[in-house]
């Protein structure tokens, strides 16, 4: 049997996607891929038909990249109303629960939010993308079904209240990769006594990139009119923009891209790193990224032009 070959252009970078509301993370990352005519695409976190703002979108060699977008901090800011409780924790869902939140102060809620700083443990919501024997929560969510789900570990670094008026609150949030802002709210609606929902959500921020970068479907539509839409993507060393950087020539170079380990003066002692190439007369050029060893050497561990490795499930 003949492997399918993919459709489309080779297209390397990272694009700042500003989501709109009503689309899921797949289709925005669908429709991103019929614009730029890529071959290969994949988002980096998924973000709720309701939710807006910043989604990474790798696009060929930046896909080996973006399981570090994964792992990375977020940043949001979620409005919320308080009396209403939803089976989702936004305003897509079915109302669940009604109370009085009249005794509801902000002093009440950032004695609360005190609760729901540093590490805590949270209870994926049964509308989430965590996946049970390989079947996404939502999906069975969808079908009536409700199962059994494992407290998750998150951090949450910051939890502040921008804002409080009538039955309506804001909160800016910086958070650990897998906090659901839904659950979080619910939680939150709960503990006050009133329950609360979400009917506004939007990532501010997802590792190295912040929506005043982002790029609108409709600032795509017109790049692509006027030929220039290949400017809109970010080179693919961004992914690790702010990592400790090591630098490499000649035969070291030549061991890095070959998979093998090098030590190189005045590299960190412990961690990830990003890996440069100093080229004479030639801009320096990003190789990949590599991790300290205990003998000091650094390992390669995703190098550009090694092939793709196709372990993330959110490429196209």
């Amino acid at each position: 049997m003949s492997k399918r070959r993919s459709r489309g252009r080779d297209v390397d970078g990272v694009l700042v996607l500003d989501k709109p509301p009503g689309l899921t993370s797949s289709r925005a990352t669908q429709q991103a891929k019929k614009l730029f005519g890529a071959k290969k695409v994949g988002h980096t976190g998924s973000l709720d038909p309701l939710a807006t703002g910043v989604l990474p979108l790798c696009f060929g060699a930046a896909t080996k990249f973006s399981q570090f977008l994964f792992q990375a901090d977020k940043r949001y800011v979620v409005d919320a109303v308080l009396g209403i409780a939803t089976d989702s924790g936004d305003a897509d869902g079915t109302v669940i629960g009604e109370s009085s939140y009249s005794h509801v102060t902000a002093e009440k809620i950032e004695t609360v939010l005190v609760d729901y700083q540093g590490n805590i443990q949270q209870i994926p919501s049964m509308f989430s993308a965590v996946k049970q024997n390989g079947q996404p929560l939502y999906k069975l969510a969808h079908q009536g079904k409700e199962v059994p789900r494992e407290p998750r570990p998150v951090t949450i670094h910051e939890n502040k209240l921008e804002c409080f008026e009538g039955d309506r609150f804001r909160l800016n949030i910086h958070c650990s990769k897998g906090t659901y802002i839904r659950t979080l709210v619910a939680d939150i609606g709960e503990q006050l006594g009133s329950g609360a929902h979400v009917v506004a959500l939007r990532r501010t921020q997802a590792g190295p990139y912040d929506d005043s970068g982002a790029i609108t479907m409709e600032q795509i539509e017109e790049a692509r009119e006027e030929q220039r839409i290949d400017e809109l993507l970010l080179p693919t060393a961004s992914t690790v923009e702010g990592w400790p950087t090591i630098f490499v020539r000649g035969g070291m170079a030549y061991n890095i891209r070959h998979g093998q380990a090098v030590r190189v003066n005045n590299a960190p002692t412990e961690g990830w790193v990003k890996v440069c190439e100093i080229v004479d007369n030639a801009p320096t050029k990003f190789l990949g990224v590599g991790e300290i060893l205990e003998d000091g050497r650094v390992a390669p561990r995703r190098i550009m032009n090694q092939l793709f490795l196709e372990e993330n499930d959110n490429i196209d």
